[in-house]
């Protein structure tokens, strides 16, 4: 079985997930770094990022600080529209 184009899962309501992840690097705990995560993962209950931070947390060595994250559909139901009508053009 095929994974599904990002097209179709937008279709199917997936929209544009960003997580900036905020983690302490685990010889200098006083020192945060950062990294960004980025995925199409349906609202409310984001399964993929969860799935990516119990991976971060079961196999990385830098523990968490705080994870903010944003969410966009990029296809909504109101920007499509039947048609009526079809022009031929040469």
């Amino acid at each position: 079985m095929r994974e599904p184009s990002d097209f179709e899962r937008q279709i199917n309501g997936y929209g544009l997930t960003t997580a900036h992840i905020l983690y302490r690097i685990p010889d200098f705990v006083s020192v945060l770094q950062t990294y960004v995560w980025q995925d199409y993962d349906l609202a409310p209950d984001f399964p993929r990022m969860q799935q990516f931070l119990d991976f971060w947390q079961t196999n990385l060595d830098g523990p968490l600080h705080s994870v903010r994250y944003t969410h966009q559909r990029l296809i909504r139901p109101n920007e499509w529209r039947r048609i009526e009508g079809e022009f031929t053009l040469n």
